[in-house]
């Protein structure tokens, strides 16, 4: 992995995706140095992907969620950048997908890992418990056993926003088991109290075991359905007056990823 002072970070875009913007903002203030690039400029070659230290694929509607959310753009990927996709996870760079980019890599077969042994999609994000489309601040709890470079050092419970219709994460529970067992449920849903959230809404979706995000079995794709892009600075938090926060809960999430590329 080539290691860069001021690392590269490229932010997917596509349409529909609407998030692209904060995403690029967060990963600057944490050090990075944000580059928005359609798709189809990776698909043409006049950008490579290998030329980037990491990889982010925000949030918003991509495609419209025509045929499922995330579907279209994840089929896009795998179809037009699989194997340069797949040669910059195995090379150890970060990639993160936040709610909608989250979508993306569990239906493109990246997450929860896969496509280790080929793309081959062993979980889903579908529609929430509810019914209906969820936007409310929860809190979570980053796993302090998981790989994730995405999670070091968050110990303490956080707050994010989430938004989106199709967030429930769900899989098998053979695959459920082997994803505790891994360590590759990195941040779960939790109440006031830090236990696990299994009612709606502090478990916003319904999702199995209060999974708000996962990780691959090498901790270098990430994906979560709570938006740490919408939470990178304090002003942007609820109680940010009363409770005189000097980064945004998300933030670290951002610092962790451009900290690990530029060590």
């Amino acid at each position: 992995m080539h290691i860069q002072e001021q690392p590269r970070v490229l932010v997917v875009r596509a349409a529909g995706i609407n998030c692209d913007e904060e995403t690029a903002a967060a990963c600057e203030l944490a050090g990075g140095r944000a580059e928005r690039v359609h798709v189809n400029r990776l698909a043409e070659g006049s950008v490579r992907l290998d030329d980037f230290a990491a990889l982010v694929i925000p949030g918003g509607f991509s495609y419209g969620d025509h045929l499922g959310a995330g579907k279209l753009l994840a089929v896009d990927l795998v179809h037009r950048l699989s194997e340069s996709l797949q040669a910059f996870v195995a090379d150890g760079r970060p990639v993160l997908g936040i709610c909608n980019g989250f979508q993306v890599l569990v239906k493109a077969g990246l997450l929860p890992g896969a496509a280790d042994q080929g793309v081959r999609q062993s979980a889903t994000l579908a529609h929430n418990a509810s019914g209906h489309y969820e936007c409310r601040w929860v809190r979570l709890r980053a796993n302090s056993n998981s790989s994730c470079l995405f999670t070091q050092g968050i110990d303490e419970p956080f707050s994010l926003p989430v938004g989106h219709g199709e967030g429930r994460f769900i899989a098998a529970e053979e695959t459920l088991d082997q994803l505790a067992a891994n360590q590759q449920i990195a941040v779960q849903y939790i109440d006031e109290q830090g236990a696990l959230a299994q009612e709606y809404p502090k478990n916003p979706n319904g999702s199995a075991r209060s999974i708000a995000g996962v990780c691959n079995s090498a901790g270098n794709v990430f994906g979560l359905m709570p938006h740490p892009d919408r939470a990178y600075l304090p002003q942007l938090h609820p109680d940010w007056l009363r409770s005189q926060r000097q980064a945004g809960d998300g933030l670290a999430i951002f610092r962790n990823m451009i900290g690990y590329v530029a060590a």
